[in-house]
């Protein structure tokens, strides 16, 4: 694992808390608080110096190990979509064993060099090999392997969701369904990558049980080499085995058979198969189980490679949330009403709201209101005293005046674009207990916060704190987020 990333097993636990914290944003089950801990423990672990990568890692892991203690289902669940080495190995020896098998020859005991499997297998891998040439350049289509392993890993997901029976619609069970669909979508690559290696082991483990089950069927039985054919005159057999036989008796340095002694075997004629033997070994050695084992060092490279490399999305919305706790000590927040007493749910709501904005602990101070018409530029002293998170607080029931709350919205701006993060939040608690169910006039008043903000250059979050919606709230109040360092 670099510096910069984290591994397979790290990535599955982080999607799995990320699909937990996601869906689980009224903190029935995963609180705020919780989330707090987790990122606290986590940057005590790993210092605050640490790369962002690692500190998202560890706080998976205490996530998931707090998770796991009421819903044990959950890392058993996950244990399931984990990689098994062990499956790999039972595909290659089943390999094996089918390619002893695939040349068991008849009680005749005679070998028809143009039907023996070792013929379509030389020219399966040779087509195979084109296309792996010619498929990039001619764009022809691939595999839908992200969608079969999407498919495979969803179902160990609903089948971990089914085990709940009558409780099958509380987590975990969800949970993992939904764990398992994300990590398809984000293993896909690797398991690309780790399924072409297994094909191309695979098929050289298959060609080297198909030479093991002549060799040992020779040692015991004799063979006899022939050929007939209904279509075919010995010039255009002699031709055709001149060039599939070519890459053994190279490797061997084995001479090829004249044209005589070609004509020689048709039958009812035959030879002693031994010499027919050693080339068909050889050619499948030098055309498949040589080449294929150079495809499975690549394909192993880059299976490596992506396994301890598994690049985060932190520039997405709940990475950047997650990461504004990425201290030990907790975070501050100063909240500044204008012109507007917030009530307690309001107080309460805000401030449950910034616990998931900025991560971790976070602390969270109100300032006496400032009084409606108070000289703009008068700064508040608890403004400065206390360093975090501005937040100015303006109430959505007043209506927007640009000598009033614009004039003091600048000043705000002004003293805090180069210091601290600055978040404008618009309590809708108020006007909407007047306007009631009217979304015409909601977003009337909306637009006019909105146009009179916009002179200063502030995107401000609209937002019901008495009675918050997660999800939206969310995301209003990260994208109103300023931070000098974005």
């Amino acid at each position: 694992m670099t510096a910069r990333s984290i591994n397979e097993a790290q990535a599955l636990v982080v999607a799995a808390v990320q699909v937990v914290e996601t869906a689980d944003r009224a903190g029935r089950y995963w609180t705020d608080a919780d989330r707090a801990w987790a990122s606290q423990g986590a940057a005590a672990v790993v210092g605050e110096s640490a790369p962002p990568e690692l500190f998202v890692a560890e706080r998976a892991r205490l996530a998931l190990e707090r998770l796991q203690e009421n819903f044990p289902a959950l890392g058993q669940g996950l244990r399931a979509m984990q990689w098994r080495p062990w499956v790999g190995t039972a595909v290659l020896l089943v390999a094996f064993v089918v390619g002893l098998l695939a040349d068991r020859i008849g009680d005749t005991h005679r070998i028809n060099v143009l039907a023996p499997p070792v013929l379509l297998l030389l020219v399966w891998n040779l087509l195979v090999y084109l296309f792996l040439m010619l498929g990039p350049l001619l764009r022809w289509g691939r595999l839908q392997m992200p969608d079969l392993l999407q498919s495979a890993v969803t179902s160990i997901g609903a089948g971990w969701h089914r085990r709940g029976g009558r409780r099958s619609a509380t987590p975990p069970g969800p949970w993992l369904t939904a764990i398992a669909a994300a990590w398809a979508r984000i293993a896909a690559p690797l398991y690309q990558a780790r399924a072409t290696r297994l094909l191309h082991l695979a098929a050289a483990i298959f060609a080297l049980g198909v030479i093991a089950g002549m060799y040992l069927r020779g040692l015991a039985l004799e063979y006899r080499a022939t050929w007939e054919s209904t279509f075919l005159e010995p010039a255009s057999v002699h031709a055709l085995l001149q060039v599939v036989l070519a890459p053994g008796a190279w490797l061997g340095q084995l001479p090829l058979p004249d044209l005589a002694r070609v004509a020689a075997i048709r039958a009812p004629g035959s030879e002693i198969a031994a010499s027919w033997l050693h080339l068909m070994a050889l050619s499948l050695l030098a055309l498949v189980v040589l080449p294929r084992l150079l495809l499975t060092v690549f394909a192993a490279w880059r299976e490596v490679r992506l396994a301890r490399s598994f690049a985060l999305p932190l520039e997405s919305a709940y990475f950047r949330r997650m990461l504004r706790g990425f201290h030990v000590a907790p975070n501050h927040a100063v909240v500044l009403p204008y012109a507007y007493t917030p009530g307690e749910r309001v107080i309460a709501g805000l401030q449950a709201l910034l616990q998931r904005l900025l991560g971790g602990g976070v602390s969270v101070h109100a300032a006496p209101p400032v009084p409606y018409g108070e000289d703009a530029t008068a700064e508040p002293p608890d403004w400065t005293s206390r360093p975090g998170t501005r937040v100015l607080l303006f109430n959505m029931a007043a209506t927007p005046e640009r000598e009033t709350h614009g004039a003091f919205a600048r000043t705000v701006v002004q003293q805090s674009g180069s210091a601290e993060p600055l978040l404008v939040v618009v309590d809708e608690t108020s006007f909407a207990e007047r306007a009631g169910d009217d979304p015409q006039r909601l977003e009337q008043r909306r637009n006019a916060w909105r146009e009179l903000l916009a002179t200063v250059r502030v995107t401000p979050a609209f937002v019901n704190l008495a009675q918050p919606d997660p999800a939206t709230a969310d995301a209003a109040l990260d994208a109103a987020l300023f931070r000098p360092d974005r």
